[in-house]
């Protein structure tokens, strides 16, 4: 069992490993890309990647407060989800409603890869292989459709 900071230590030590292993790793756009804190440049609309002791999560959250907004960039996403299975060709997981810790609801696209523990360094490599094209692939999506959005 891990004290709160030897946890957080280690996740810190993932994230600083994935981040360097992907800063060469230019963009669809081919430009330097923070990996790490994407940006999509559309307020209320992020690429989140996390990892934790039972698995490792990457996708699209729609976190607009108003309801009606965030259903609407929702269904933008999902006319185009031809468009996201060929840029990133993994078998999606669409949820309109979720709610967080704090209550709040959000859309998300998500993958997840259980069975990991970022906690174990012997599963960062399975954790990295799972992030990167994902995240790649994100990106390629973006670049298509972030026209869409503005």
């Amino acid at each position: 069992m891990y004290s709160k900071e030897e946890t957080a230590k280690l996740k810190q030590q993932f994230w600083t490993s994935f981040g360097k292993y992907m800063k060469p790793v230019p963009g669809a756009a081919n430009e330097p890309v923070n990996w790490l804190n994407y940006k999509t440049g559309i307020r209320n609309i992020y690429f989140r990647m996390d990892a934790d002791k039972q698995e490792a999560r990457v996708g699209i959250e729609i976190r607009h407060p108003q309801e009606a907004d965030r259903l609407h960039y929702y269904n933008q996403l999902l006319d185009l989800k031809k468009i996201l299975q060929q840029s990133a060709d993994f078998n999606w997981q669409w949820q309109p409603i979720i709610q967080d810790e704090y209550g709040q609801a959000y859309c998300a696209i998500t993958l997840s890869l259980t069975g990991v523990n970022v906690l174990n360094q012997a599963d960062w490599p399975a954790i990295i292989a799972f992030l990167k094209p994902r995240i790649i692939g994100l990106d390629a999506f973006w670049q298509l459709v972030k026209e869409g959005f503005e």
